[in-house]
């Protein structure tokens, strides 16, 4: 089974395009992602993030369903 989770950029590195890399919090958490999957992700743009990588772009909107789920999620019994 394979997990990717919504995230928020905060910050982008452009050095080198091929490497691109941006820092993206994850509900607090930050981490540093690969942004070559995505490159025309911008500062705040929401993404998802598996292994490390974003694969995808995702509207605002969504990354909220997504971490009201994983909230429910955390009350389960």
């Amino acid at each position: 089974m394979c997990l990717a989770v919504p995230g928020k950029i905060l910050s982008i590195d452009d050095n080198e395009p091929i490497f691109r890399q941006g820092r993206v919090s994850f509900g607090g958490a930050v981490k540093t992602v690969y942004l070559a999957y995505v490159p025309s992700a911008t500062i705040g743009d929401y993404v998802i993030v598996h292994a490390g990588f974003a694969i995808s772009l995702l509207d605002e909107k969504e990354a909220g369903r997504v971490f009201e789920y994983l909230q429910e999620m955390k009350d389960l019994p």
